[in-house]
């Protein structure tokens, strides 16, 4: 790890203000009561609304990166700098991988330590221009935030400006521990966080997520953790039409494995979900095949489902190695444990919300939610039903639903996986929700990018930026809510259930992963990158006319 240098650069007269603010706040008597909570998070929302300009600029920056998993730079770069420059000292590298980092600051003596995280990375092929209710791909083949993995960070940096004002002014002690999910898609780092001690003093975290609304929950979430692993075979080649007694074929070895592994799905609990992609399969016909390989995912609700699934796995490709005369290696590219969020800062977030209230969507935003909607069921890919409404004036959320409770382990068929749940099994920790994206439009599609980069996704992350920052002052000044979280980490999440990764100590991150993609794509990104010195907003530099006619 590496403390990251200054910039020669910074904001004008902010280091001077801040060290001013600080200078002041030392002769002010330190917040001991909450009494005056409510007019501090009233101006923790002020402080927020200030920065609603830097939000929309970091939401369409990132957008513009489009940076898969581990090849994050120019999002890392940009964030550190705006972190550095207030005050935060970065360290990068953090679990070998060249752009994770962490970005702290602190106020004063003793207090908590609070930690502020959202995933950065975009996804494979999903390149798309914003405000377009039609495909339309900036540049086909490129990655692209079609899940709105943009808009988190951006967030969370403004949540921790506004809380840091207000702690000076306030000298109120503490600490605050900004961290990226770096190739969450790939569910490939946080598991390496937690297993070097990067959350080892951290009393409380905070993590965003995308969503359609605000919201949050407590207890099991009912989702998947997985172990994703890739299988390797080796054997030997031979001319495959001269001598093919003479080869070894490792891609019959995958396929075996396939085959294999897709008949025993008809025997594994309904909880189960897996996926794979061959990654190798040789170089051409006539030559048979001396390397291939193939990636899976393993998902279950459960650790103990989890690791069953993996050795499983495992046992099948030592079958299909000695029926093909092969060898097999394997190498653990990620993991992610079940998720489980921390009741009592649940229950505050999901107050604070209230005070919060959704954003004020304009005609022009629920103009484009509608196309995107009606293009989407007529042209792309049949609408989510889950939670849609045929009802056109209420496309955009307009009300925050209840406090999502637990669903209990019985009942779950399982889903998507978020690798906060090893984050979760460290730390007390709950994942809040936001509106920056148009409800039921499908992710991992296009369609979950047309807004990404829109007024929608500006207003829905400042919106969870002001939750996440009266969430943090809450635990700042609230030791009672702070220990009863603690209470229940220790004494309800982790009775019956521990943390049990399949990651070793031997384990290393894939960072090698979406190295060769970027190296042809990145050179054709660098012309759109959004340039917020000379344009007001990413639409207006792409000439998008908002919302489309």
């Amino acid at each position: 790890m590496t403390a990251k240098s200054k910039p020669d650069e910074r904001p004008s007269g902010r280091r001077t203000l801040l060290a001013t603010a600080i200078a002041t706040a030392l002769l002010m008597p330190t917040l001991t009561t909450a009494q005056n909570i409510n007019e501090l998070k009233e101006s923790a929302m002020a402080q927020v609304d200030q920065r609603a300009k830097l939000v929309q600029e970091m939401v369409d920056s990132i957008f513009a990166f489009a940076e898969p998993g581990f090849q994050e730079f120019e999002t890392s770069a940009y964030l550190t700098g705006i972190l550095d420059a207030n005050g935060f000292e970065i360290v990068e590298g953090i679990s070998g991988i060249p752009t994770a980092w962490t970005a702290t600051w602190r106020h004063g003596v003793g207090g908590p330590k609070i930690a502020l995280g959202s995933d950065i990375d975009g996804l494979l092929g999903l390149s798309q221009k914003p405000g377009v209710a039609t495909i339309e791909p900036l540049i086909p083949g490129a990655p692209g935030h079609g899940e709105g993995h943009n808009s988190g960070m951006p967030a969370m940096v403004a949540a921790a400006l506004a809380v840091q004002e207000i702690m000076v002014r306030q000298n109120i002690p503490g600490e605050l521990m900004l961290w990226p999910g770096v190739a969450e898609e790939l569910l490939a780092t946080k598991a390496f966080y937690v297993r070097d001690g990067v959350f080892a003093d951290v009393d409380a975290n905070i993590f965003t997520h995308v969503s359609r609304n605000l919201g949050t929950s407590w207890g099991p979430s009912g989702a998947s953790g997985l172990v994703s692993v890739e299988y390797s075979f080796a054997g030997s080649t031979s001319h495959a039409a001269g001598a093919p007694w003479a080869g070894r074929s490792s891609l019959d070895a995958v396929e075996i494995m396939n085959i294999a592994w897709n008949m025993r799905r008809e025997h594994l609990p309904l909880s189960h979900r897996s996926h794979y992609v061959i990654t190798n399969g040789g170089g051409q016909p006539n030559i048979v095949p001396g390397e291939a390989s193939v990636w899976y995912y393993f998902r279950d609700t459960s650790f103990e489902g989890i690791r069953q699934l993996f050795e499983i796995g495992n046992t099948i490709s030592e079958a299909a190695a000695m029926a093909s005369g092969t060898e097999v290696s394997r190498r653990v590219l990620g993991y992610a444990a079940p998720m489980h969020g921390n009741r009592p800062m649940a229950e505050a977030a999901h107050k604070n919300f209230q005070l919060v209230g959704l954003p004020e969507w304009s005609e022009d935003d629920i103009a484009f939610a509608r196309a995107i909607k009606r293009e989407s069921t007529t042209s792309f890919v049949p609408y989510m039903a889950a939670g849609s409404n045929d009802d056109d004036d209420i496309i955009l959320a307009t009300e925050i639903p209840p406090l999502r409770e637990p669903r209990p382990q019985a009942s779950s068929l399982g889903g998507p996986s978020d690798d906060i749940g090893d984050v979760m099994w460290t730390v007390p920790t709950i994942t809040i929700s936001y509106p920056s994206n148009v409800p039921n439009t499908t992710t991992h599609h296009v369609t979950a990018a047309m807004a990404m980069a829109t007024p929608i996704a500006h207003k829905g992350a400042v919106a969870g930026a002001k939750a996440v920052a009266l969430t943090v002052l809450d635990l700042m000044t609230d030791t009672e809510l702070l220990a009863a979280a603690k209470d229940y980490f220790h004494n309800e999440q982790l009775q019956g259930m521990s943390y049990d990764p399949v990651l070793t100590e031997n384990d290393q991150p894939a960072i090698h992963l979406n190295k060769e993609i970027m190296d042809q794509m990145r050179p054709l990104m660098r012309e759109y990158y959004y340039d917020p010195s000379r344009f007001d907003s990413y639409l207006e530099q792409l000439g998008v006319e908002y919302p489309p006619q």
